[in-house]
């Protein structure tokens, strides 16, 4: 069973070793979940770096890490109520759908969302949300 919603930008924290990574690995052994949204912006960003898409979600599968630590969860019709919900957030505090879908996503499975986001600090929203550094 899951612990936490992990967003794009803490997934990049993990891959790349960045400071905070050791952080997101605990959330990894106690399980994580991440929007399908933010799995896209993971992958894309990756793609940016020159890693093929493909083969990166290969070798995190077997590696253990997704499809175990890490699920991939479809975004769905109540998710999309919820960030449209969150919509007046982005106009003051500047998130994205992809921001929204993730914390949309924590308040729907009442769990903690983590992020390296740093304007996420000063976010109120019905869920936990840790913001790396």
């Amino acid at each position: 069973m899951a612990k936490s919603i992990l967003d794009a930008s803490a997934v990049l924290v993990y891959l790349r070793n960045e400071p905070g990574s050791e952080k997101v690995a605990d959330y990894l052994i106690k399980g994580s979940l991440i929007s399908a949204v933010n799995w896209c912006e993971v992958l894309t960003k990756l793609s940016d770096l020159g890693l093929n898409p493909e083969n990166v979600e290969s070798e995190l599968q077997q590696a253990g890490i997704l499809g175990q630590a890490l699920e991939v969860v479809p975004f769905s019709q109540s998710d999309a109520v919820a960030a449209a919900l969150l919509r007046p957030l982005s106009r003051t505090k500047g998130l994205s759908l992809g921001d929204r879908a993730c914390l949309g996503l924590g308040i729907r499975h009442k769990l903690t969302v983590v992020t390296a986001d740093r304007h996420w600090k000063d976010i109120t929203v019905a869920t936990t949300v840790d913001v790396l550094r």
